[in-house]
């Protein structure tokens, strides 16, 4: 099959929905299928070229202006060309994937994809998780009528939204009216880590003010709902209680990542506090080889591939109970499950801290074996395949 990605991105920055259309396009040409991106970025943008999928770069460039109407344009990403594109070319393709919702690259979608005949499936990605109404509640009033007119007409008319777990699915379905959506779990996750001599050392280069201290590893956005914060106080409040430091790995606003910076150089735990940027080849696999788990305490987390990057490596993690694969992490003994505040998190670390090295690694051993069972990419790429697979051939 000849496939299509919808997506408002294809800046690696924008983390999980991108970084998994990366991993199910390695799958899909593994199983003998092809496929594409059409994006919302602009031809020129470096990460157009330096992506290693065809990307149709169709955005328009970003309007000008200061203010709340200006904001709101450049958040909308406006693209007729874009919809022009998709109606021309939709043809040549057999399947369509759309990932994420409430940008204009599920506008282009809607006003083309229902009725076609083409066979698409949407992937919210957790972007119809309730977490979101209760902060941004604008936002909310906003998406409230786009549900309405864009989204939810898009995804009453696919053949499957695609959720990652049970839980994503429910929280969607209770949140958003009217429903009226064929919901399938086809899981999410990763291909196996490209594991070559050598990552471990190149990771340990970028932070030689840890020296060759055992770590801890956040890996993901800086950003509020990843729970920052919480992760650094939690850090703060133990740091008598074992000799780890802290690597908090992954790109930012620059504003907000000043903020941590700030936040943390007055207080004791910032010597032992690395902030290496986003990592990437080598040195993002090495610091996950080398961790003694990896931590993300997010107030909100569809998925988190991260997690399982990390079960991959045979690490353990330490996540929060609001990412949505926590059960499953319970269940296989594969980590650590803490409340989303300071004393949870706290708690967490100086569990996994007092473990026996043979623990933790046993630990990892049963992550290994739940991301070979659940959250290896090949099986959510058949999954797809089997949903466009079976529509094209009703439509026939």
């Amino acid at each position: 099959m000849k496939l299509l990605h919808v997506i408002a991105s294809c800046n690696p920055d924008g983390g999980g929905p991108v970084e998994g259309v990366l991993r199910l396009h390695e799958a899909f040409e593994a199983a003998g299928h092809s496929s594409e991106m059409l994006t919302l970025d602009r031809p020129d943008d470096p990460w157009v070229s330096d992506c290693p999928m065809p990307v149709h770069a169709k955005g328009a460039p970003a309007p000008d202006g200061s203010g709340p109407l200006a904001s709101l344009r450049r958040w909308a990403r406006r693209s007729p060309e874009a919809v022009n594109w998709l109606a021309d070319n939709l043809a040549s393709y057999d399947g369509v994937i759309v990932d994420g919702l409430w940008n204009y690259a599920t506008r282009a979608a809607r006003l083309v994809l229902p009725g076609s005949g083409i066979p698409y499936v949407v992937f919210p990605h957790g972007m119809l998780d309730p977490w979101f109404r209760e902060q941004y509640p604008l936002k909310d009033a906003v998406k409230r009528v786009l549900w309405r007119v864009n989204e939810g007409p898009l995804m009453h008319a696919a053949t499957a939204g695609a959720f990652t777990c049970e839980r994503e699915l429910e929280l969607a379905r209770g949140t958003w009216k009217p429903w009226g959506v064929r919901g399938e779990i086809v899981g999410y996750g990763t291909s196996v880590p490209p594991f070559a001599p050598g990552q471990v050392e190149a990771f340990r280069k970028l932070v030689p003010e840890i020296g060759e201290r055992p770590y801890l590893l956040f890996m993901s956005r800086l950003h509020p709902k990843k729970g920052c914060e919480i992760l650094l106080d939690a850090f703060e409040a133990t740091l008598d209680q074992h000799d780890y430091a802290l690597v908090m790995a992954g790109p930012g606003d620059d504003d907000y990542r000043q903020a941590l910076l700030s936040r943390q150089s007055a207080r004791r735990a910032g010597e032992r506090i690395a902030w290496p940027g986003m990592l990437q080849g080598d040195a993002k696999w090495g610091a996950l080889q080398g961790c003694e788990a990896m931590a993300l305490i997010s107030h909100q987390e569809n998925f988190g591939v991260i997690v399982a990057e990390a079960l991959a490596c045979s690490r353990p993690v330490v996540i929060s109970d609001q990412v949505n694969i926590a059960p499953e992490i319970v269940r296989a003994r594969a980590g650590i499950v803490c409340a989303t505040d300071v004393d949870g998190a706290a708690a967490a670390i100086r569990e996994i801290a007092s473990l026996e090295a043979s623990e933790r690694d046993a630990m990892g051993e049963r992550g290994r074996k739940l991301f070979e069972q659940q959250f290896e990419i090949v099986a959510v790429a058949a999954r797809l395949i089997e949903l466009l697979s079976i529509e094209a051939r009703a439509a026939k």
